[in-house]
């Protein structure tokens, strides 16, 4: 079977890989389309820091370890047609076109799809998925459309940590993929006054093609020299970025991370205290969310077509984690397996 796996660092074509076989309560499928995240192009970068952290939040560590030294899988945000369903498994018929949440359930636990040396991700032509996890596409929707309902729910539950209400100004700093889902979720939400950024033009452009309504160049000035949000949405992730907002900011400011910023921060704790702002951090989402999202994009509420700047075939996964380090160049690149 053909597939890119992580190996010492790069992402590298291999069409030896064994095929992947479904257990009781798992289907086969063939993928169909898979977006290349943000935090596997991290992981690529930063894999031993990534596994560190993960270890240390909670005291938890993964379901598996994960070996660097070995082939890694990764491929998690994914649209699979049915192919078999495995013993004893209720499953849609084959060819139907599904998503899932990124996880598979074995007799082991719950493994996610992320970065594992035995579970496999969707930077392959076949994966295994479970089946109570299926969810269908509807309405006809394209595969690389529906493909990105993952990252896209990270931008709805961040808008719905919020409590953001109609009347109410947001402000989202970082036009990267998921400060572009948060645009969209925001305006799918029905908040009807939205500011985004950034200083790509490229980045700022797709915020205005998914609904915000002022666009912002960092380099000209301060956002909050043009807008006054009661909400503010952190997706850059790195450090400074949380105490310029406390800075900023009006009072009262609810600010909401999301962005994932790797290293020691700081921040003034007076600035937080003297306007009373709330910090609220986010991390994925939940199941609903992951449902509502791609019900969303399937009615037309989520616009994701202007996100996809970019589709390659298996064999150029590696080129395509090159290419998204530029972000004049792309935002969000499609995996097609049959290509």
């Amino acid at each position: 079977m053909r597939g890119s796996v992580l190996r010492s660092g790069a992402m590298v074509y291999c069409d030896d890989l064994p095929e992947p076989v479904p257990g009781p309560g798992q289907v086969l499928v063939a993928v169909k389309a898979c977006g290349i995240c943000g935090s596997d192009l991290h992981f690529a970068k930063h894999g031993a820091e990534m596994l560190a952290a993960s270890q240390e939040v909670m005291g938890m560590r993964p379901p598996e370890p994960v070996d660097l030294s070995a082939d890694v899988f990764m491929g998690h945000e994914f649209s699979a047609e049915v192919l078999e369903a495995g013993p004893d498994t209720d499953a849609p018929t084959a060819g139907t076109l599904v998503t899932s949440v990124p996880v598979v359930l074995s007799s082991s636990g719950v493994n996610p799809i992320m970065s594992s040396n035995t579970t496999r991700g969707a930077y392959a032509e076949r994966m295994i998925l479970s089946a109570p996890l299926l969810l269908r596409v509807p309405n006809g929707l394209d595969a690389k459309h529906a493909a990105l309902t993952e990252p896209m729910a990270v931008g709805l539950h961040a808008v719905n940590k919020s409590n953001v209400s109609p009347g109410e100004t947001a402000l989202v700093i970082g036009c990267g993929p998921i400060g572009i889902a948060i645009v969209a979720a925001l305006r799918a939400r029905g908040i009807e006054d939205v500011a985004a950024a950034d200083f790509s033009a490229r980045r700022r452009d797709l915020a205005a093609a998914v609904g915000a309504h002022t666009v912002v160049d960092p380099a000209d000035g301060s956002p909050f020299d043009v807008v006054k949000p009661a909400v503010v949405f952190e997706a850059v992730g790195v450090p400074g970025v949380i105490d310029d907002v406390l800075r900023r900011a009006p009072r009262g400011v609810r600010l909401v991370v999301a962005g994932v910023c790797m290293q020691p921060d700081t921040l003034r704790p007076l600035l937080g205290v003297a306007k009373e702002a709330n910090i609220q951090f986010t991390y994925a989402y939940e199941p609903g969310e992951f449902a509502d999202t791609l019900q969303w994009i399937a009615e037309g509420q989520i616009d994701v077509t202007p996100m996809v700047t970019g589709v390659v075939g298996l064999r150029d996964v590696g080129t395509a984690f090159d290419d998204l380090a530029d972000p004049e160049q792309h935002c969000k690149i499609i995996v097609r397996p049959d290509l």
